[in-house]
């Protein structure tokens, strides 16, 4: 039987971290990995760090802290640039799972199938990370593989940055699963736009899913930029695709799920006209 730890300060999670524990937040990929046998790793349990808990808003954008759950991101005040992330915190299981499941479990948990993931990628969001030494690295370079972060022993998340825009800025998220509920992404798409009027003055697009991480669409993303806002679903073309690498699973095939993110690009960019 392992040692349970639970403190109430981020120090002392990080002076526990010097030997290795299973971290705990939310526990909604803590438990299901572990049915049918008993925990006998230590686990270091971080839900009771106030610190690692809220979002904050700064002249430089939002701190959301690592904890956070869904639910509260759903409820808090955010601007239309967040519409998109809420977007996807409704599809994150359901409703039980959204109360408990965190914003830094989802990342850390490094599935290819993670709902926030593409969502928070098209928000240019960076990783806060404390350790020996605290740093940030941009979340594209956070999730290196498949159930893989750059997190080194001793080290913990504590925060995820997302920066203001320099425009006016909208998001959506679209995910397509065999069923509406409680279903693992066959494919999943984010957009992040930023207007000038009504012209698209930056653009950053992201899909899930498709890849062993979620990965931009840089040629789509230069494609929209100049584009009428009620014109963007035709700026979407199969080239656009090329850092995908889909795959043949039981959710569905690589071909079914590269026709599948065209038509929920299309879709995706289409909600934002007006």
């Amino acid at each position: 039987m392992g040692v349970y730890l639970r403190p109430r300060r981020l120090e002392e999670a990080l002076s526990a971290l010097a030997r290795p524990h299973a971290v705990l937040a939310g526990g909604t990929d803590f438990y299901p990995a572990r049915v049918g046998r008993a925990v006998d790793e230590d686990v270091l349990d971080i839900g009771g760090i106030d610190v690692l808990r809220g979002i904050a808003a700064g002249p430089a954008g939002w701190r959301l802290g690592a904890t956070t759950t869904w639910s509260e991101l759903v409820e808090a005040d955010l601007p239309p640039l967040f519409d998109g992330l809420k977007q996807a915190a409704r599809e994150v299981g359901g409703r039980q799972i959204q109360n408990t499941g965190t914003l830094a479990g989802n990342i850390c948990n490094a599935s290819p199938a993670a709902d926030g993931v593409p969502g928070l990628l098209a928000l240019d969001a960076e990783v806060e990370i404390a350790g020996p030494e605290s740093r940030r690295l941009p979340l594209r370079q956070f999730i290196t593989g498949v159930r893989r972060t750059a997190l080194a022993p001793g080290e913990l998340v504590v925060a995820i940055h997302v920066p203001r825009p320099r425009h006016d800025a909208e998001s959506a998220f679209l995910k397509l699963g065999a069923r509406r509920y409680l279903v693992i992404s066959i494919a999943m798409a984010a957009a992040t736009l930023e207007f000038t009027e009504s012209r698209i003055a930056a653009a950053r697009v992201a899909v899930g899913a498709c890849s062993p991480v979620a990965e931009r669409l840089p040629a789509l993303e230069a494609a929209l930029v100049g584009a009428a806002r009620d014109r963007l679903a035709d700026r979407v073309d199969v080239a656009q695709l090329a850092p995908l690498s889909p795959i043949d699973d039981v959710r569905g095939s690589a071909d079914y799920r590269r026709d599948a993110v065209v038509t929920l690009l299309r879709r995706l960019l289409a909600s934002f006209a007006r």
